[in-house]
């Protein structure tokens, strides 16, 4: 029988009330994310596929759900952690395949939901009651913070597959892996202001089948981006775009030259500096309505 309650560094999380605490205090997690936290730490030490995340936690709700609800749950973890996905600490995100609980945990059987131990010097009655004042003011923060999300959904940005427009086709890999790392990159930006789509099978179709139209209704996205894999003689130009829907407006356009030396460092380095110069502009513009003119960089 599976523990309930773990620690693992400063946090303790309880997977059967999905409380998650960070030396004594309480550390606010959705449900979802929680349900998450609480898969990956019982199969610590193992990768968890998404397929079976999403078993464990969607069940039958739709695949584009379950792809945007993952992405904002690692997102949301991540942010609740203080983890960063280039150097994971709890969380290490296998590309296309799942992820892994890193952190050593220690098992606490038969803790009885809701004790800190930062009371376990008071009477039991006292104890209770302190419990049940807890449970409250978290019934009516959880309430606020519902009230809110739903008020204002974060924005959608869904990442369309890289085009390869070198002429050769092993740079598909390349382009491919950039798109993956790009996705998590921007995930792991989020902290929660937006949602990211990455493997919809309409972000798969060749460039002359796609409707930014109909994925923009299709995956609810309120930003798009697209990317393209150049050769420019020696070296490789990436472009991304990202573009504001419905009017199909370019917010920002990243431009970089590199040499494909060292691809797995190279994705790792541009998706980073895609990422960086897309979230801040994502995130304004989910509280402007108009965004400023955009610059190639």
């Amino acid at each position: 029988m599976k523990c309930a309650s773990h620690r693992f560094g400063p946090f303790k999380f309880d997977s059967e009330t999905l409380e998650l605490r960070r030396q004594g205090a309480v550390v606010h997690l959705q449900s979802q994310p929680g349900r998450v936290l609480a898969h990956l730490v019982q199969n610590a030490g193992r990768t968890v596929s998404r397929e079976e995340l999403r078993k464990a936690i969607w069940g039958d709700e739709t695949f584009v759900d379950f792809e945007r609800g993952l992405n904002f749950c690692i997102s949301q973890l991540r942010s609740a952690l203080n983890d960063d996905s280039a150097r994971p600490v709890y969380i290490r995100t296998f590309p296309k395949q799942g992820y892994q609980f890193i952190a050593a945990t220690e098992a606490i059987p038969g803790e009885a939901p809701g004790v800190d131990d930062s009371m376990a010097h008071l009477p039991h009655a006292a104890r209770r009651r302190a419990a049940r004042l807890g449970a409250l003011v978290l019934a009516l923060s959880a309430g606020i913070l519902v009230y809110w999300s739903l008020r204002d959904h974060p924005p959608v940005v869904a990442v369309v597959r890289f085009d390869n427009e070198t002429g050769d086709p092993e740079i598909t890999r390349f382009s491919d892996a950039l798109t993956d790392d790009l996705v998590e990159r921007l995930t792991s930006l989020s902290s929660g202001r937006y949602g990211v789509v990455g493997n919809g099978q309409v972000l798969r179709l060749p460039r002359e089948q796609r409707d930014l139209n109909a994925i923009a209704k299709s995956l609810h996205a309120r930003f798009i981006v697209l990317g393209q894999v150049q050769s420019r003689g020696a070296r490789t130009r990436i472009l991304a775009h990202l573009i504001r829907m419905p009017d199909q407006t370019h917010v920002w356009v990243a431009r970089m030259d590199r040499t494909l030396g060292d691809p797995l460092n190279l994705e790792s380095e541009v998706a980073q500096e895609i990422a960086t110069q897309f979230s801040t502009r994502v995130t304004n513009g989910a509280v402007h309505s108009v965004l400023p003119a955009a610059a190639d960089r």
